[in-house]
């Protein structure tokens, strides 16, 4: 009975946080490393969020398996600023991986836990437009332009929308573009409520190593500059504060933990880092 009453108490606390986020838009980003053997519970959890009434949008990337599988087909991988050099061999593998591997396995999953997904790719619609970013990278882009309608209409119909971070260019090129920068444009373009990336690490750490609970725009920017955030925390913080432009709030959480979107966002005190205007 005492089991039973404190789980009915921890619904009755997520009470007020389905109620504000109910009918609004989450857009989700996961990669390889951030949810590894949680891949399921994470995926279950947006699944609940859907059937609590929030509309979930569903953003990856791929690079651990993108690394793999160029390692299997004797592909060195080099990244710049957790970028990755991507010439016309390696975009190939990006888009095998992402659209081939990656996306159907989070589609099938989100199915098969009672969800209904729908894997697309940035150049569905064409969803997001995009350039180069800088010529050494090769095949990387940026994101000029998100068009919303593919992924609303998605969302309309009930589905859960899985989106690969490939962007496709005014030369009909496909672009390999961060899926931390995909989420936060797609963020703004949706009007979301929240940009939540899931990460392998428990959130931004200051210089002791330990987790900045809350972080404003000002501060954020501050570390970037002053080069107190490395490697593939880069452009998580970059895309937090690209997100801010038109999202309230976007948090960096660590994917490793059980439930971590949930407590994220039904519970008052949160995990990780909550990146605030």
């Amino acid at each position: 009975m005492v089991e039973a009453a404190e789980r009915a108490q921890v619904l009755v606390e997520a009470l007020p946080y389905i109620k504000r986020f109910h009918g609004q838009t989450m857009v989700v980003k996961v990669g390889g490393n951030a949810i590894g053997e949680r891949k399921e519970e994470t995926l279950l959890d947006l699944v609940l969020l859907r059937y609590v009434g929030m509309q979930p949008v569903l953003v990856h990337g791929g690079g651990p398996e993108i690394t793999a599988m160029s390692q299997r087909l004797g592909i060195q991988a080099e990244f710049r600023n957790g970028l990755r050099v991507t010439d016309r061999q390696t975009m190939d593998v990006v888009k095998m991986v992402l659209t081939g591997k990656v996306s159907p396995d989070l589609v099938a999953t989100l199915n098969r836990l009672g969800g209904q997904a729908v894997g697309m790719s940035g150049e569905d619609g064409p969803t997001v437009i995009a350039e180069p970013l800088d010529p050494e990278l090769g095949l990387v882009g940026k994101v000029v332009q998100v068009n919303p309608e593919p992924i609303t209409a998605l969302l309309e119909r009930g589905y859960i929308p899985v989106l690969a971070s490939i962007g496709l260019g005014y030369d009909g090129q496909a672009y390999n573009i961060n899926a931390d920068t995909v989420a936060a444009e797609v963020a703004v373009a949706l009007g979301a409520a929240k940009l939540i990336l899931l990460t392998d690490v428990p959130g931004i750490l200051d210089s002791s190593q330990r987790v900045v609970t809350e972080l404003g725009r000002a501060d954020g920017r501050r570390m970037l500059e002053r080069g107190e955030v490395q490697g593939g925390m880069i452009p998580k913080l970059e895309a937090c504060l690209r997100a801010l432009d038109a999202v309230p709030q976007a948090h960096i959480i660590d994917g490793r933990q059980p439930h971590s979107l949930l407590l994220e966002l039904f519970t008052e005190s949160g995990v990780g880092t909550m990146v605030v205007r």
